[in-house]
């Protein structure tokens, strides 16, 4: 039996998924924590990679090898091959400002126009021009700046600090792939290629960027612990690995229910949005990967529970009592303000309660469709670029409540199928480990646990639509 391995570094955890190559079964897996907070050194990473490889029975009888991790997080490496400071995560604001002074320079439609993006906090971009206005002693150390998976990737192959790695400080070997890349803000997906002046205007002066590894092709072999024939892949930012994972295809449009929501589908042209509400990253296998995040997601459930006082069966029970539209009442979910639509002091409003309406079980509902319609503005985002939708694959802990997957059939209007539980960016890792090793993308089902039929129901988007116009004005 021939096993590959996959890995999600995400912001809370490490997870290792080992997979049969010739089935796609799992076989086995392990997981480590991640210390808390929005800026981390990544020797944390290091440390709970090794001991969730440990924790899924060692490597030795692993032909191949790819990481998956948190997007955008700053990893700022000096000429010996330290960490400058601690690492900036994707969730760290700091950087807001810092972003509207890009977008001031060049513009929006540039900046789109070069990278893909308009910047905001979360991407590696800002969090440099961050460090060149507030730490300059430190951002003129910066020798190469890398994403999580790429320094973890570097480091699995031998190499990092001078005197604490088997290969030493190669900076030149630092590897990334197109999909990581492209949520730096400063590699255009269009052409496939850096653009070091916007690099050298977030910074300050050129640094090494990892060379960007393609989807069929190694990084190299792990040599962490001495060499071995362990092909690594070339890794990937999370939502591309878990699009990987899920198998998603043209015409797929991945619904993410996690802390927050992302929105994202598998395009073959880039995506350029300058109002910003798109993200345009490539995907991890040659394509585009056009992505809209809310805040606003699975925690909107937990405060319906708390208000309600029920548990998670008992929010959905109350939201299946209720008719679409829940009686016309109609929340706006934006309990941590909101990214998309841009509005971070925004806060939640329900509307549309009398004396008739203000039921436990319309409240319930509302709550549902509430949410599930912040993240359909985002598909219709996407689908304004182009994007010819023919089915939602729902993800996340949400996605399993009934009320949730029933009320996306009548939200979205398509198809909704529903993934069984797994870890997608560990196991688009594995996918990536397995085009590495054989040079042919692996043909693993993806094995669903519920399928819903279409259902539209017209009222609840058009109430949602006039709530947020009596609220916002558009």
């Amino acid at each position: 039996m021939t096993l590959v391995a996959g890995v999600d570094s995400s912001t809370q955890s490490c997870k290792v998924v080992i997979r049969d190559l010739a089935s796609g079964d799992v076989v086995r897996s392990g997981r480590a924590s991640h210390p808390d907070g929005t800026e981390v050194h990544p020797d944390h990473w290091w440390t709970a990679l090794l001991a969730a490889i440990d924790d899924a029975g060692g490597l030795d009888d692993v032909a191949a090898i790819s990481v998956g991790g948190q997007q955008h997080g700053m990893v700022a490496l000096d000429a010996q091959g330290n960490v400058v400071r601690e690492a900036l995560l994707w969730n760290d604001t700091r950087s807001a400002g810092a972003a509207q002074d890009l977008i001031a320079e060049f513009g929006a439609d540039a900046l789109v126009e070069r990278s893909g993006l308009v910047p905001v906090a979360s991407f590696t971009s800002t969090k440099l021009r961050w460090l060149r206005d507030n730490e300059p002693e430190n951002a003129k150390r910066v020798a190469a700046v890398a994403l999580p998976h790429d320094w973890l990737t570097w480091r699995l192959m031998g190499y990092g600090p001078e005197g604490d790695s088997p290969l030493g400080a190669k900076l030149d070997a630092l590897t990334t792939d197109r999909s990581d890349a492209s949520g730096t803000g400063y590699w255009n997906p269009a052409t496939g290629e850096y653009d070091r002046d916007l690099l050298i205007a977030a910074l300050g002066h050129d640094v090494v960027v990892p060379r960007v590894v393609a989807p069929n092709e190694s990084a190299g072999k792990v040599a962490y612990n001495g060499p071995t024939d362990i092909v690594v892949g070339p890794g990937a930012g999370d939502n591309a690995g878990a699009g990987l994972g899920l198998g998603a295809g043209e015409g797929d449009v991945v619904v993410s229910l996690g802390t927050s929501g992302t929105v994202f589908a598998v395009t073959p042209e880039p995506v350029r949005d300058a109002t910003g509400t798109i993200a345009g990253f490539a995907d991890a296998a040659g394509q585009f990967l056009p992505l809209v995040a809310t805040l606003n997601a699975a925690r909107v459930l937990d405060s319906a529970t708390r208000l309600l006082e029920v548990d998670f069966d008992g929010l959905a029970e109350l939201a299946l009592s209720a008719e679409p539209g829940a009686g016309g009442v109609t929340l706006v979910p934006y309990f941590e303000g909101e990214r998309t639509p841009n509005r971070p002091d925004a806060t939640a409003s329900l509307l549309g309660l009398t004396l008739a309406s203000a039921t436990r079980a319309n409240i319930a509902r509302a709550h549902v469709e509430g949410m599930l319609c912040g993240l359909a503005d985002g598909v219709d985002a996407v689908r304004a670029h182009g994007l010819d939708a023919k089915r939602i694959l729902l993800v996340g802990g949400a996605a399993f409540n009934p009320a949730v997957g029933r009320a996306a059939a009548q939200v979205f209007g398509l198809p909704i199928d529903i993934p069984k539980p797994g870890e997608y960016v560990a196991m688009g890792a594995t996918v990536q480990a397995a085009w590495a090793l054989t040079g042919e993308r692996p043909a693993w089902q993806v094995a669903m646990d519920t399928h819903i039929d279409p259902d539209p129901q017209p009222v609840v988007r058009e109430q949602y639509r006039r709530a947020t116009e009596q609220l916002y004005g558009q």
